[in-house]
Order: structure tokens, then C-alpha cells, then sequence
């Protein structure tokens, strides 16, 4: 008679999917100082300014992606036996799932995606990929007792970067590499988890069905393929991205704040030294949100201006966005050489505009704008996600096929991407001046093809200038037109028309209804104590003294 077994398995009670169990081997890799520091990176980074339920960290994102993971390795397990996939390589997928963000620095994306490219830019490309790998590592050498194997560990890297030609798993097993990180067609269980969990966090009420998905993926000819019946579910999986990404992500107020973080780094890294951090484990290891707060700890009087800011963002004095318009994907080359901050200056010192404060136009530099260009689309560019992924129907469960729009929906855009374009000031007495020569200099866009007639003017950068705001729109192409160059008529597309839903006054200074109220109930308080001081409100005695005169008269 044998006895009952006694579970060995952690559960996590998660909110996206409830219950989450992991044995004791995987735990063992979760209790490490490397996988913990994920407790304090921000899932969605400076999101959490605008959303504050979005407070969620990349800890709990991990911990639902390798569930996932290995959800997705049992079921094709499972369901095709003849695949020949071994508890072992569940296991790797599952780790290179848990493992796969531990390399994401401070405020997520804001750290490899714009800080890392200015702090460093003579340093070799750097992702986050590359510092999970590298952390990875770290983690196997410093804990020996971590039971995996050297080729193990060349696994569950390669599981991580999605690169099947990087070990022999990725010849026998290709479709193992489109769980964690699928390049093939975007659909993996990363995508899985943050959308849902993002989704849940800031309060958007969608829901896509994941479980629906996995028990639909089967593999024909080496490749992730799903049921035709699903196929607008997989659409809608992408258009939930794209909505998250525009609407969330891109946030307008998000991405002010994330420049002022910019800023903040920039003007910390010149005598802290962080940046250089990514390339050692053992200081990344302790790289985390909390650089902001360290930061604003620092005395020095150099830091001072970054501590300016951070008091900026805390007090709510943000930068400003003043204008924002829709551009046509294939007009990024366009935007980037003739919409630019420099342009925008010059448009303002040069262009004799209408209603502006003369005052203003002499203090603005090509330090106070930041123009930003943001790609937005589906997940694979221009291109309609949904060709890139093979179908196959219950009739024919062994042959699969790219779906047709016929098989799929007729109502899908014949667009897939776009440019969200927006300018913002760092200052908001500058709203409607700089929105002013921004729409001056759409005004003098050329049509195409003529680009290569505009002269050229390159303004003189002021002899000390602060650190410059992240943003690839440098060229010094289209910074003005001449005087007797007649405008471009509007309309070249409606994409270059104004936008007549954000249009201010040339002279405006401030648009925020909240900072207009509470600076006037600054001024009506700091009023009302002046008048208190000057009159001050009767006492009892006074007014006994005023009633028994009155009374005597």
C-alpha cells in the first residue's frame, strides 16, 4: 500500500490567472536576488503617472509568462505526441519564459529604448534582451546549486532571444522558438500576458480569450499554426496592441514625463556614472526604479537642476504637448527632416508670425521643444498581421494555409501603421508660440520631390545648452523657406491640414485647467491673508465694547 503524496508546488495567487503552480526546480531560480529585482522595475514604467492602477511589475509579468509558457509546451505535448517534446523541454521553455525579462532597466523601455542610445552612443547596439542573457548567466554562475546543465542554459537563451539557430533544439524543434519570443509572426505568450495584465491594470474591460488560443495552436510543417474558427480572435490580439500602444503606452502625458525622466538621467549620468552599469551584473543587479529617488537624494550642486525637474514632475509641472497630428507611415523620412526642433525655432525668430510675444520669441531656444515621431501599427509594420500567420480547419488538421481577407473580415484598414507626430514645450508660457512656428512650418512643407530646393539653415546652437531631449529628429533639413518662396497650399494630405481640436491662441501660456485653478487659489489665499492682516476679524471683547457704545448713544 503505498502512501498519498504530499504536493511540493508554489502557488502564486495571481489576478490575470488565478492560481499559478511551479515546482520546487523552477522556485529555485524565482528565489534569487536576479528574478526579485524585478519586483521594483514598472511593468509599464511611467505609465503609472497617468494610471495609477498601473503599479504592477515585471516580477508578476514573468511569473504569468512562464505559466503560460508552459502551458503552451504541455498542450502541444499533449495534443501531438508524435512532436517528441520531453518534460525537459517544457522545463526550458518555461524558465526561458520566467527568465525572459530579467534584464529590463529602470522605468522598462524608457531605459534601452531612448536613455541607453544617448547616455552611450559610441557603446555597441543594447537591448534588454541582451541583459536577460546576461543576467541569466550571472545568476547560474554565482548560485551553483541552481541544477541546470551548460547546454541547458545555451537553451534557454536562445528560447529567450527567439533565435533557433543558436543551438541544436532550434533544428530539431523550431516551433519551440515561437512560445516565449515569436519573430516568426508576433503571436507568443508574452503578448499573451501583457496585454491581459496591462489590460486588467489600467481598467480596460477587453478579454482575450489566451486559453482558447494555446489549446488552438498546433504545429504543421515546424511551425505554430491556429484553427480558422480563431482567426479573428488572433486579429483581435493585435488590435488590442495597437490600441494599448496608442492609447496607453503613447499616452500623451506619459511620454511628456518620460522626457523629463530623460532629462533627468542625462543631467545624473554626467556625474553618477549609471549608464556604464549595464555591462556588470553584480551593479545592474541593483539598477531600479528607485534611481529616481537616489537620484533626488543627491546634495551636489551639480545634480541640481535634475532635482529641479523631479520637483517638476512630483508638483505636476509637467512639459506640455501643444499640438499632435496623424501621419501617413510612409512620410517618417519626410517629418524627420523638415519637422524638427530647430525648424520650429527658426519658424518662430524668423517667420514674422502674428500675435506672438516678442519677449518670448527672444528667450526660445531649440532646447525648449521636443518634437516626437512614434510608430504605430499592429505588430509587424504596415503589414496585416493576420497574412503572417498560417491557419488550418478541422477538415484538413495536417495542411496549413495563409487565411485570405474573404476568410478572416473585409472590414479590416487598408492601413496598418501610422506616425503619431506631436510637439511639445518644456515650458508652458511657450504653448502658442512654439504651436505657432510648428504650424508655420507645416505650412512651408514642400511638396514632394521638391525638398532638395529649400536652402538650408542651420541656426547656431546657444554656447551652453542643457542635455538634449531623446529624439532621432535631428537633421538639419527644411529649417525654413525662403521669404519669397510662396507656402505650400494646405492640404498636400490631411495629415499636414491643422489640427482644428487643439488650436490655441499665438499668445497663449498656459491651457491646464487644473494649474489655472489651483495657482488662482493661490493667489485668492495668499489674498485673503493679506486682508486678514490688514483687518483682522473682531474679537468677543470688541464687539461687547461696540454694543454697550451704541447703546450709550
Amino acid at each position: 500500500m503505498t502512501e498519498d503524496s504530499i504536493p511540493n508546488k508554489r502557488i502564486f495567487k495571481d489576478p490575470v490567472h488565478d492560481y499559478v503552480e511551479y515546482d520546487p526546480w523552477i522556485c529555485s531560480f524565482i528565489d534569487t536576488p536576479h528574478f526579485q529585482r524585478l519586483r521594483y522595475v514598472k511593468q509599464l514604467g511611467i505609465s503609472y503617472y497617468v494610471y495609477p492602477g498601473a503599479s504592477h511589475n515585471r516580477f508578476e509579468h514573468c511569473l504569468g509568462v512562464g505559466h503560460l509558457a508552459r502551458m503552451m509546451a504541455q498542450h502541444l505535448q499533449k495534443s501531438q505526441p508524435s512532436l517528441g517534446i520531453t518534460d525537459e523541454h517544457i522545463r526550458c521553455v518555461e524558465l526561458a519564459g520566467l527568465c525572459h525579462d530579467l534584464g529590463h532597466g529602470p522605468w522598462s523601455h524608457v531605459w534601452d529604448g531612448h536613455f541607453i542610445p544617448k547616455a552611450l552612443p559610441n557603446h555597441p547596439k543594447w537591448s534588454h534582451e541582451q541583459a536577460s542573457e546576461m543576467m541569466f548567466d550571472d545568476m547560474v554562475k554565482k548560485y551553483r546549486s541552481l541544477d541546470i546543465s551548460p547546454e541547458d542554459v545555451e537553451t534557454v537563451k536562445a528560447l529567450i532571444s527567439g533565435r533557433k539557430e543558436r543551438c541544436k533544439l532550434g533544428t530539431t524543434m523550431p516551433f519551440l522558438f515561437e512560445i516565449v519570443a515569436n519573430d516568426l509572426n508576433g503571436i507568443d505568450v508574452d503578448k499573451f500576458d501583457y496585454i491581459a495584465r496591462d489590460c486588467h491594470a489600467v481598467g480596460e474591460k477587453r478579454n482575450i480569450a489566451m486559453t482558447r488560443l494555446i489549446r488552438s495552436a498546433r504545429v504543421i510543417d515546424g511551425q505554430i499554426c491556429y484553427d480558422i474558427k480563431d482567426a479573428n480572435t488572433v486579429y483581435e490580439l493585435f488590435y488590442t496592441r495597437f490600441s494599448l500602444h496608442k492609447n496607453i503606452y503613447n499616452h500623451k502625458t506619459t511620454r511628456a514625463i518620460e522626457y523629463m525622466i530623460m532629462d533627468v538621467l542625462l543631467i545624473a549620468q554626467k556625474h553618477m556614472r549609471f549608464a556604464e552599469y549595464i555591462d556588470v551584473p553584480e551593479k545592474y543587479l541593483h539598477l531600479t526604479d528607485d534611481l529616481f529617488h537616489r537620484i533626488n537624494m543627491t546634495e551636489s550642486e551639480e545634480i541640481a537642476p535634475a532635482r529641479k525637474i523631479i520637483d517638476r514632475i512630483q508638483t505636476r509641472d509637467l512639459y506640455r504637448r501643444v499640438d499632435y497630428k496623424i501621419m501617413d507611415w510612409d512620410d517618417k523620412e519626410f517629418c524627420q527632416a523638415h519637422i524638427t526642433p530647430e525648424a520650429i525655432v527658426h519658424a518662430a525668430k524668423n517667420a514674422n508670425l502674428e500675435g506672438v510675444e516678442q519677449s518670448l520669441v527672444a528667450e526660445l531656444t531649440v532646447d525648449h521643444v521636443i518634437v516626437d515621431i512614434s510608430k504605430m501599427h499592429y505588430g509587424r509594420g504596415v503589414d496585416n498581421p493576420i497574412f503572417q500567420v498560417k491557419f488550418y480547419s478541422k477538415h484538413e488538421p495536417n495542411v496549413c494555409r495563409r487565411a485570405e481577407s474573404g476568410d478572416v473580415s473585409l472590414l479590416m484598414p487598408e492601413k496598418f501603421g501610422e506616425l503619431l507626430l506631436r510637439v511639445y514645450t518644456k515650458e508652458e508660457r511657450f504653448m502658442g508660440l512654439v504651436q505657432t512656428a510648428y504650424r508655420h512650418v507645416l505650412r512651408s512643407l514642400p511638396m514632394p520631390g521638391e525638398a532638395a530646393e529649400i536652402a538650408t539653415i542651420v541656426p547656431t546652437p546657444p554656447a551652453t545648452e542643457a542635455p538634449s531631449t531623446p529624439t532621432a529628429l535631428t537633421s538639419a533639413l527644411g529649417l525654413g523657406v525662403p521669404q519669397s518662396r510662396a507656402s505650400r497650399p494646405f492640404g498636400r494630405t490631411p495629415s499636414y491640414s491643422d489640427n482644428q481640436f487643439t488650436t490655441l491662441p499665438p499668445n497663449c501660456q498656459s491651457r491646464s485647467p487644473t494649474r489655472i485653478s489651483s495657482r488662482s487659489l493661490k493667489r485668492t489665499w495668499e489674498t485673503s491673508i493679506e486682508l486678514e492682516i490688514d483687518n483682522p476679524p473682531p474679537t468677543r471683547k470688541s464687539m461687547r465694547l461696540a454694543s454697550a457704545s451704541a447703546s450709550a448713544k
